[in-house]
């Protein structure tokens, strides 16, 4: 039979780079406070081993146990086919793990999926959670606050009673208002008169805001321009019929996000109606697996989706870092790591967000634009952070469509 090989002890990366258990301890935790040279010296023997840090005795030392919880107020068939939901996940994914933290994934799609998350979430599993996707009466804020981890939300929250709770209430969000009126103020200022909206579903904040940044621009609009989609390109198709019959004499259309702006395309080609000559389009979105798919392509709202997954990851772990203290003493594993999470057992993190980093933000990836022409609005200029969140800007991006 043979013999394993016994597993690197933290003492014996200590003897192999001459240093104490003490500074390993830091090194492999990430503290500060260890000069390079001897940081350097402690990496190269935790390779030179192959030490690897036991988490089980990491998690008793820290409280922590590098992973968080993601979770997306949609059944599965919605989040593995609507490309915003990858966008956004990749957005968290690779944030998470640049910090060397786990991404479990938790959906909901009824009663029992949400007793299920909020068991999960109560037992102690994950630092903390990362909530999105939230519907008017969702359950999932109080899933959270009752099971005390600390939490950041995707979307401005509207749930009933946030306002109670509003200082442990962290969000993200992009400024969907402010997108919409550039949206619709473009298509008037190319002269069109008969504009009309297809909605998101009206108990999420992003539709709502849309529609009335919509309303905001074309005040007193005939209500039968306006009519109810549901973020899928099926529910653009059957909104899109449903205008075109009740208003023939319709020349234009901002459509509440890009895959409802695809299925409204089709409609307008099935009934013989140009894009833009005699109908003009503009989506939300600019996820350009859409959008320069389209025919014509897709002028469109654009908002940095993985930037804010991203920002939603880095505030999380920055609240969870801000609660844990480290010191000398370690434990059987040599992680020098103690204090507690520093969390108060509210649905927010601890402390208020650090949003330095969302200052001055474009509301893009940072990469070029390569695919039309852009503009920022003066509307969609949103400020960087709220008393309890961050609103991302977005951009007008012009391609064929409008």
């Amino acid at each position: 039979m043979p013999v394993t090989a016994p597993r690197p002890t933290l003492e014996a990366v200590a003897e192999r780079a001459g240093v104490s258990r003490a500074t390993v301890s830091r090194v492999v935790n990430g503290a500060h406070g260890v000069r390079d040279a001897l940081a350097e010296r402690v990496r190269r023997a935790v390779e030179e081993l192959g030490y690897v840090p036991n988490q089980a005795a990491r998690s008793l030392v820290t409280r922590r146990h590098d992973a968080v919880a993601v979770v997306a107020a949609e059944p599965e068939t919605r989040i593995f086919a609507d490309p915003y939901f990858a966008q956004q996940l990749r957005g968290i994914s690779k944030e998470l793990t640049a910090h060397d933290s786990q991404l479990v994934l938790l959906l909901t799609e009824g009663r029992e999926d949400h007793a299920r998350v909020g068991r999960y979430l109560a037992g102690g599993h994950v630092d903390g959670a990362l909530v999105f996707s939230l519907h008017l009466h969702d359950p999932l804020p109080g899933l959270v606050r009752s099971a005390g981890v600390p939490t950041v939300f995707g979307g401005r929250p509207d749930w009933p009673d946030w306002e109670d709770g509003r200082d442990d209430v962290v969000y993200v969000d992009s400024d969907n208002r402010g997108g919409a009126r550039a949206a619709v103020r473009h298509l008037a200022g190319l002269g069109r008169t008969r504009v009309a909206h297809i909605t998101g579903p009206l108990d999420q904040t992003s539709a709502a805001d849309r529609l009335e940044g919509f309303r905001d621009v074309r005040a007193g609009v005939d209500p039968g321009l306006i009519a109810r989609g549901d973020f899928t390109s099926g529910g653009g198709e059957r909104a899109m019929r449903e205008l075109l019959d009740r208003c023939p004499d319709l020349d234009a259309v901002f459509a509440a996000n890009d895959l409802t702006a695809a299925g409204a395309l089709r409609v307008l080609r099935e009934r013989g109606r140009r894009v833009p000559d005699d109908v003009a389009v503009v989506g939300f979105d600019d996820m350009l697996p859409v959008a320069e798919q389209t025919d014509p392509p897709l002028t469109t709202v654009r908002q940095d989706i993985e930037g804010m997954g991203r920002l939603m990851a880095r505030l999380l772990l920055r609240g969870l870092d801000r609660g844990t203290a480290t010191d000398d003493r370690g434990d059987g594993d040599g992680l020098g790591t103690s204090g507690t999470s520093g969390t108060s057992g509210t649905s927010g993190t601890s402390g208020s967000p650090d949003t330095s980093e969302a200052s001055g933000t474009s509301g893009t990836s940072g990469t070029p634009d390569t695919s039309g022409t852009s503009e920022s609005s003066e509307d969609s200029r949103a400020p960087a952070s709220t008393a309890s969140g961050v609103i991302l800007p977005t951009t007008l991006v012009h391609r064929a469509t409008a």
